[in-house]
């Protein structure tokens, strides 16, 4: 098993338009990444899709904010959880919780909005 992620970065411009129209809810703000692959090496293919639609938003009431993304049409990530933005978080809480989240709490849909994303390798 690799000690890194795949996915995408959200270059600041992006995320600067998004904190306009979905403010952060919570102290502390994480909006820089969507995840395709955990687990996995810098050798891991990067994903070829450039953009995404954020088309939802979570939020547990309790410090995990998330928005939905959908990648070439899809939100459902190859291994079963939801491509998402981790948004904003209180203290004491994760960014992994959003996965959590979005499962146990649902979602609700937001007109989409159009992002630029950069495929990358997160090294942990």
């Amino acid at each position: 098993m690799g000690s890194g992620y795949t996915g995408w970065e959200l270059p600041a411009d992006e995320r600067g338009r998004l904190l306009a129209l979905l403010p952060p809810r919570y102290e502390r703000l994480v909006a820089d990444h969507v995840t395709l692959s955990f687990g996995v090496g810098p050798q891991e293919p990067l994903p070829a899709a450039t953009e995404a639609d954020v088309i939802g938003y979570a939020d547990d009431g309790e410090g995990v904010q998330a928005l939905v993304v959908a990648v070439d049409g899809a939100s459902d990530r190859p291994d079963g959880s939801t491509y998402h933005i981790t948004w904003s978080l209180a203290d004491g809480r994760r960014p992994v919780e959003s996965n959590d989240v979005i499962h146990d709490y649902g979602w609700h849909p937001v007109d989409p909005v159009t992002v630029r994303l950069v495929p990358r390798y997160f090294a942990l």
